[in-house]
């Protein structure tokens, strides 16, 4: 079973998997919401040597089950980045697993290195220990299988953000706007603020200006009106053990919005010592993720906390959205009204 993006090392690791290994080659892909046609991945899986390629619909489950929980646990790494990149490991182990089942596999392959692999080693160990893991991009012999591909900017996109790793980039210039695709530029935003009121039943998003959503729709919706005002741009430099600085730019205009409007209900309804409490739960919350745990009973524990204390949590957000920035202007609960 390899996890399969569609992008030129998965295609090439189909082949190399399928030479060393003497194996059929089967391919998993999710539709996360990411770009591309799911149809024609599949043909290119096929095509590359694939003796079956699966493509998943996951984006209602991904949203439900895996971006719901970290929006209401308030988990941001570093209290600032959405995890969408990260939040997608735990589904795309789990799914690995689960195809391998029906397809009597004994091993899963992925082209995850460094963090990102033990995100989806380590749940794929804790549902099925019997399977063998396989990083391709970390065996011998595969970076010179690759042959001509070139390395460039990771990108990693799908329903919560798009993540673009630029490694080598020290931050010193500002990123070329092409990198950028849901978010307008912001001399071409609109001059006039837009305002959303943001819905929140129990800690969950569940509508925006009054139309109630399913939060795959919601999310699909809210990226669209922040995106076209330019909000939901992040970048981080990292400096590596090495010395060696990375850059991550991040385009999430509907996770900013979100993780906005729900920390700004928290603060409206929690005390202050639960907030200072729930600043380790969020930090807890983001080290479980990062460490490949979400299968793990802490992930779960902090889970029951989150929902039991999320039942406090219904009222309305609203937002204004301007060239860039987002700016909670007023909260709305079962308490009082500021809007």
């Amino acid at each position: 079973m390899l996890a399969y993006s569609g992008g030129a090392r998965s295609n090439a690791a189909i082949s190399w998997l399928a030479n060393k290994h003497r194996a059929e080659v089967v391919t998993v892909t999710l539709d996360l919401g990411q770009s591309g046609d799911m149809n024609e991945i599949r043909t290119h899986a096929l095509n590359a040597g694939a003796a079956r390629a699966h493509v998943i619909d996951a984006r209602e489950e991904f949203a439900r089950d895996y971006v719901l929980p970290s929006l209401k646990a308030g988990a941001l790494s570093d209290t600032r980045y959405p995890l969408a990149t990260a939040l997608t490991r735990p589904l795309i182990a789990k799914t690995l697993v689960q195809i391998a089942k029906i397809e009597n596999a004994g091993h899963v392959a992925h082209g995850a290195v460094g963090r990102d692999r033990r995100r989806l080693a380590q749940p794929i160990a804790t549902l099925n220990p019997a399977l063998k893991e396989i990083a391709c991009a970390e065996e011998t012999g595969f970076a010179a299988h690759l042959g001509d591909v070139k390395a460039g900017a990771r990108i990693d996109d799908n329903l919560w953000g798009r993540t673009i790793g630029r490694r080598g980039d020290d931050g010193s210039a500002a990123p070329e706007d092409g990198l950028f695709k849901s978010t307008r530029r912001l001399d071409e935003a609109p001059n006039m603020p837009a305002h959303v009121e943001i819905e929140f039943e129990r800690g969950a998003a569940v509508g925006i200006n009054g139309v109630t959503m399913r939060l795959g729709e919601l999310i699909e919706s809210l990226q669209t009106i922040a995106g076209e005002h330019g909000v939901g741009r992040l970048d981080r430099i990292k400096v590596r053990p090495d010395g060696t600085r990375s850059r991550a730019l991040y385009e999430a205009p509907a996770a900013v919005v979100l993780h906005l409007a729900h920390a700004e209900l928290w603060r409206y309804v929690s005390s202050e010592s639960q907030q200072r409490f729930d600043s380790a739960v969020s930090a807890a919350y983001v080290e479980a993720i990062d460490r490949g745990e979400w299968f793990d009973p802490l992930r779960a524990g902090i889970d029951a906390y989150v929902d039991a204390t999320s039942q406090q949590m219904t009222g309305t957000i609203r937002v204004r959205l301007f060239k860039g920035a987002a700016q909670v202007v007023g909260r709305q609960t079962n308490l009082k009204s500021e809007i």
